[in-house]
């Protein structure tokens, strides 16, 4: 089972070997393509006396170097192109200075969720997270070269990978697997990407710049993609511009579940102030939000984590309040209460003629249910009071459940059944 759900599976057979095993599951889960591990320590071998035989220290990651032919080839690729895009996903997150410093040459800038803040979110010629718009899709038409770095090209991040990309497309990564797994591409780089794009940079010549009108179409094509998704959110636009004034401002970590403000506003249109800081579940299990918020709080950076999660996701890991509570973790924890699987009746809707069935899960009382654990507890009622309430949550010593009643508040302007699907699909 452990095997099945890891990157790779260690067990301690006893305590001479317990060191050894721990620094090749350190290594083995920080090395491309970086993921968890799951390390089984049996009852015997703990009681086991633990002899160090070799120093403990963190072990060293060598990074995939890159070919320097290709690093040319890349770089003449470029240079030949007038409005290239450079698709940045987690697997680039730590290539920011190189990323920055194209975009500063002028080349377009569009992340995968994983990627965001790579370049920062407010830039003038990012896309951000808003790559797969209408308004996205009509830039990559006019696109003449993208490169892809780090990311595995999603298909709910390309509309199950019909979306048309611009070519040539090239693509980097540090796992020579994930070459064309989603996408066919016109040239494979295998190297990390940090290296790869320092190396582009190296070889630019210094005076070859992207057209300058690139970044303002991209500027404009960012503008329309958030005014469309603003239009969707009736009353909730006022939470999500509150979120969007608070989260990158304040270097929250911005945690989310999966849930209908998450797929709508907190991926794309809440930024955040660097990549480390947006954590969401990238596979789309839902119910893993509060304890991913667990974990960044205690990880801490210095602000308080802010996640949001829906009723029903937080339902399968109710228990996990206790541990927030118990950790004394300072989490913001925003729960977007319409006491239903919002998403599953939207599709029930619209797809079954509104017959409903298990998509209204029994929920607690939670200002009750905080108050029997001895958690803060707050409820909105209406948008205009979002914000002073969160600004009172953050300032809170410890943790806060914040609930917003969307009973209460009302519907969203636009319903959303899941991301949307095929190359001219709109939502289901």
């Amino acid at each position: 089972m452990l095997k099945a759900i890891s990157k790779a599976y260690f067990r301690i057979w006893d305590g001479m070997t317990a060191v050894g095993t721990f620094k090749a599951a350190i290594r083995t889960a920080m090395s491309a393509p970086a993921g968890p591990v799951a390390l089984e320590i049996p009852v015997d071998a703990q009681r086991d006396l633990c002899t160090p035989m070799m120093s403990f220290a963190p072990p060293t990651i060598a990074k995939v170097q890159p070919t320097p032919r290709h690093l040319e080839l890349l770089a003449e690729h470029l240079v030949a192109s007038k409005r290239p895009l450079l698709w940045l996903g987690g697997g680039a997150r730590d290539a920011h200075e190189a990323a920055l410093a194209l975009a500063e040459r002028g080349v377009g800038i569009v992340t995968s969720t994983n990627g965001r803040a790579t370049v920062p979110e407010s830039y003038k010629g990012s896309l951000g997270a808003f790559n797969m718009t209408p308004e996205a899709q009509r830039l990559y038409a006019q696109s003449d070269f993208m490169l892809v770095a780090g990311s595995r090209l999603r298909g709910n991040e390309t509309r199950n990978n019909e979306m048309k990309l611009p070519r040539p497309l090239f693509q980097v990564d540090a796992d020579a697997s994930q070459s064309c797994r989603n996408y066919p591409v016109d040239f494979f780089v295998h190297g990390d990407a940090q290296l790869v794009l320092d190396g582009i940079v190296r070889h630019l010549p210094r005076d070859w710049r992207a057209d300058p009108q690139w970044h303002y179409d991209i500027a404009v094509a960012r503008a329309q993609s958030e005014g469309a998704l603003r239009q969707t959110l009736g009353p909730y636009q006022v939470i999500a511009d509150d979120l969007l004034a608070r989260v990158p401002a304040g270097c929250h970590p911005w945690v989310r579940d999966v849930t209908i403000s998450n797929s709508t506003f907190g991926n794309r249109y809440v930024q955040i102030a660097a990549p480390n800081l947006g954590v969401h579940a990238a596979g789309g299990g839902i119910g893993q939000g509060l304890p991913m918020a667990i974990g960044a709080a205690l990880a801490g950076n210095g602000s308080k984590t802010i996640a949001l999660s829906g009723d029903g996701g937080l339902m399968l890991c109710l228990g996990e309040l206790v541990t927030l509570v118990d950790e004394k973790a300072p989490v913001v924890l925003v729960v977007m209460n319409d006491k239903a699987y919002g998403v599953i009746q939207n599709i029930q809707d619209a797809q079954y003629q509104g017959r409903r069935h298990y998509s209204a899960p029994l929920t607690p009382e939670f200002a009750t249910l905080a108050k029997s654990i001895g958690l803060a507890h707050a409820r909105v009622s209406r948008v205009e009071g979002f914000a002073a309430a969160l600004d009172r949550a953050i300032a809170v010593d410890g943790p806060v459940l914040l609930e917003v009643d969307m009973r209460a508040i009302g519907p969203f302007a636009q319903s959303f059944g899941g991301p949307p699907a095929g190359a001219a699909g709109g939502a289901r």
